[in-house]
């Protein structure tokens, strides 16, 4: 009975979100693990006399592992695209040539069903996308960020010519996409010209690493991850990123914002991701965020407190915008 108190929350993700209208394609992209959150928007979608379709396909290895092919030409064809699934399809080839052909998307990475029925859904989107599309302007208009933490983060970034991402929870329009019910605001470093610390001290919603049980140190030079310290949850994700044997998994992509009030952090990814007031470093792939790597992996690294500079002014103060 569960699938009653998801309904609303499915409701909002289409009309709030998506402003489906009537006769509109939706392609609802699952898996095995996640197909009950897929029938409940389909449900949704269905009340709002558009045409779900669920195409539901054996769960991905590890986050950004493209799609079947039968999956990604569905895309193209959609006018929505949904993704109830347990690993991220988000940083794929297919996601994006969809969204530059004309559909639009709503990431739904690892949701569970507790997301319908509580907490950052219920946000009020429209009153944070003046946030969220600000902080992103101010990210592409800005040469150098540095980002900084009371945990040790000492972070330089070049942003030089990078477009900034506003991802409010809306998308009603061909071509865009975001996430639900992640609110953030992001640009990609420019690739070979990141130095400094990271020290996540908040979660990784990646690999069944979740909330950070103690802080994990990463050494950053010439844009990519060069040495991680930390406990076991810092040895597994060294692990995963060893184990693709390709040097662009320690690409510095994204440095990223939570601006959601009632996201909370969990262990879930688009919760954790939301969290207003946090920060985050994208690392892999990067295409979909308007930079040049596309690798096996992209994993996000969560701070507590951020203090951000651009073109050395404080435009945030230990988790308080100053704008």
């Amino acid at each position: 009975m569960k699938e009653v108190l998801m309904y609303r929350g499915a409701q909002r993700i289409l009309r709030v979100c998506a402003d489906v209208k009537p006769g509109e394609k939706v392609l609802i992209l699952t898996d095995y693990l996640k197909e009950p959150i897929a029938r409940v928007l389909a449900s949704a979608a269905m009340a709002m006399e558009a045409e779900p379709v669920i195409m539901v396909m054996p769960p991905r290895e590890v986050d950004g592992q493209e799609p079947p092919e039968t999956a990604a030409m569905a895309m193209k064809k959609a006018d929505l695209i949904l993704t109830p699934v347990a690993k991220s399809v988000t940083h794929t080839n297919a996601v994006k040539d969809a969204i530059a052909g004309g559909s639009r998307g709503i990431m739904l990475t690892a949701f569970v069903p507790e997301q319908l029925i509580s907490g950052g859904i219920y946000a009020d989107f429209e009153a944070q996308r003046p946030l969220c599309e600000k902080v992103a302007r101010m990210l592409e208009e800005a040469r150098t960020a540095k980002l900084t933490t009371p945990a040790g983060t000492n972070l330089i970034m070049d942003l030089t010519g990078r477009k900034g991402n506003a991802h409010p929870g809306i998308a009603r329009k061909p071509g865009q996409f975001t996430t639900v019910p992640n609110i953030e605001s992001s640009t990609s470093p420019v690739e070979g010209k990141s130095e400094g610390i990271l020290v996540g001290d908040g979660s990784i919603p990646y690999y069944d690493i979740g909330v950070l049980k103690e802080p994990i140190f990463m050494t950053v030079k010439e844009g990519k991850v060069t040495d991680i310290k930390g406990g076991a949850q810092a040895g597994i994700i060294s692990g995963m990123m060893a184990s693709q044997e390709d040097p662009n998994v320690y690409n510095i992509a994204q440095l990223a914002f939570g601006l959601n009030p009632l996201c909370k952090m969990s262990g879930v990814m688009l919760d954790d991701e939301g969290v207003y007031g946090t920060a985050h470093i994208g690392i892999g792939t990067s295409t979909l965020l308007g930079g040049k790597i596309k690798t096996k992996m992209h994993f996000d690294v969560l701070m507590w407190k951020p203090t951000l500079e651009l073109d050395g002014k404080v435009v945030l103060k230990t988790g308080e915008w100053l704008i």
